[in-house]
């Protein structure tokens, strides 16, 4: 695997729970504010668990590139960016 992948992986990682967690609650508004939905909660909540867990690891894996964007383009990255092309300059070559 390459080391773009692995911090791809690690970076989704971190994001899933933040992308989980607006859906949920983008999810529960949605269910709590519509009075048709809300007569039957019992049914929709637990939905709506199950598509956050189902829809963030994706959505976080979409999301993973655009966040590392800002290290690696950057002039003056920090010192994890610049440890990271090292080595990746060291095993390209």
């Amino acid at each position: 695997m390459s080391n773009d992948k692995k911090a791809r992986i690690r970076v989704a990682c971190l994001i899933f729970s933040m992308v989980n967690a607006v859906l949920f609650g983008t999810g529960l508004i949605t269910v709590l504010s519509v009075p048709s939905l809300s007569e039957h909660a019992f049914v929709w909540i637990p939905a709506v668990v199950i598509c956050s867990f189902v829809l963030a690891p994706p959505i976080a894996w979409l999301l993973a590139p655009s966040m590392m964007q800002r290290y690696l383009q950057a002039k003056n990255p920090p010192f994890a960016a610049k440890l990271s092309r090292e080595l990746e300059a060291r095993t390209s070559t």
